[in-house]
């Protein structure tokens, strides 16, 4: 039985979500012709998320995600890889803490923001650096993915 720590506040409903995504994660794996791939890690506890997207016409058509780590980080990520196809790349550039707490439906205590918050990092940093723009241009004309550890040279 996994046991959620006291940082995460939520009633049953909620928890069980939770781990559900964290049991059964959703849109876990590798995505072939990606956009991107980036990777963040969160050094303090250990958890690390990798996000592949594929974007076409300012839009993600496609998300998938890999990691380890604590409840909250890995089921904040499969529902955030859930959420994004559909979403327009300047849409998901806005994406803040609060949407990300509407996603897990809890608020997390000061401890476990940064694990709930490691996937959208990801998505962002990634984002960022490959050049995507929000039409779904990218500049320079590359496409690739980004060695782990956000270090792109």
């Amino acid at each position: 039985m996994t046991i959620l720590d006291p940082g995460f506040a939520g009633d049953g409903l909620y928890r069980e979500l939770i781990l559900d995504h964290y049991k059964h994660p959703r849109k876990q794996g590798k995505l072939e012709g990606a956009t991107f791939t980036h990777r963040e890690l969160n050094p303090l506890c250990g958890d690390e998320i990798t996000f592949s997207l594929l974007l076409r016409d300012g839009r993600v058509a496609d998300a998938r995600f890999q990691g380890k780590g604590c409840a909250i980080s890995q089921a904040a990520a499969s529902l955030l890889a859930e959420s994004l196809p559909g979403r327009a790349v300047a849409e998901v550039q806005q994406m803040q803490r609060a949407q990300m707490f509407d996603l897990l439906g809890i608020s997390v205590g000061p401890a476990r923001v940064k694990c709930a918050m490691l996937g959208l990092v990801a998505v962002k940093q990634g984002i960022s650096s490959s050049g995507v723009q929000a039409t779904g241009d990218q500049a320079g004309g590359s496409r690739g993915q980004h060695p782990p550890g956000g270090e792109h040279g």
